[in-house]
């Protein structure tokens, strides 16, 4: 599968064919424009080549038009990856080094959408938290920055080892951080929620270690915040 910002080379084969075979390649990108590349015949007419850069994410297709001897019509649709990101978009509370040193290991290829993933997870895990942010959402204080960061990289971290998205396949009693907890009956398969999401033990506990001045999270009752 190319990725955005391949070159490739297309070649089309026809048989039979003969001097008076001729091809176009009309190629369509993802978003409907089109462009024909130059085509080259080699073989006396047996092999047809232009080049394709691939500029966009999405499905491509290509469409081969043979005329004379071999006339006829192909198409071919190619699946074009982006390219492979190594920062996460929107709020992301811990980079892929952040991950390497939690894991003490290589990071996971797909690390960048795991954290990415993670990162709404805790933000709905914690609707009702009140911290100090900048403009964009972020967490200022350090002692918060380090402890979202830790509990994104143990959520990748519970979800490499159990492969369970909101803890509900067992594994705790009852697990606190701070004025929040979650707690499971032994025969239970839900995961309790915390302010509205679910955290695994380790992330839980990883916001269990902050200052009540730094980070506080409400837990709604009768429609009002309790602290």
């Amino acid at each position: 599968m190319p990725d955005v910002g391949d070159v490739v080379t297309a070649t089309l084969t026809v048989e039979p064919a003969d001097g008076t075979t001729a091809a176009s390649l009309l190629v369509t990108r993802p978003d409907g424009t089109t462009v024909s590349p130059v085509v080259t015949g080699a073989n006396g007419g047996a092999t047809w080549t232009a080049p394709v850069t691939y500029t966009l994410a999405g499905l491509w297709r290509l469409s081969w038009t043979v005329t004379g001897t071999g006339a006829s019509v192909e198409h071919q649709v190619v699946s074009v990856a982006p390219a492979p990101a190594v920062v996460g978009t929107g709020r992301v509370y811990a980079t892929t080094t952040d991950l390497a040193n939690i894991l003490g290991a290589a990071p996971p290829l797909d690390a960048v959408q795991l954290l990415t993933d993670a990162s709404r997870a805790l933000d709905d895990a914690l609707k009702t938290a009140v911290y100090c942010t900048d403009e964009d959402g972020m967490p200022t204080h350090p002692d918060v920055v380090a402890a979202f960061a830790e509990a994104v990289c143990r959520i990748v971290e519970w979800w490499a080892e159990t492969g369970d998205p909101v803890g509900a396949g067992g594994g705790w009693d009852s697990v606190s951080a701070g004025p929040v907890s979650l707690s499971r009956s032994g025969d239970s398969t839900v995961a309790a929620p915390i302010a509205g999401g679910a955290l695994p033990p380790r992330a839980a506990a990883a916001l269990s270690r902050l200052d009540a001045c730094v980070f506080r999270v409400g837990i709604f009752a009768a429609g009002w915040p309790t602290w």
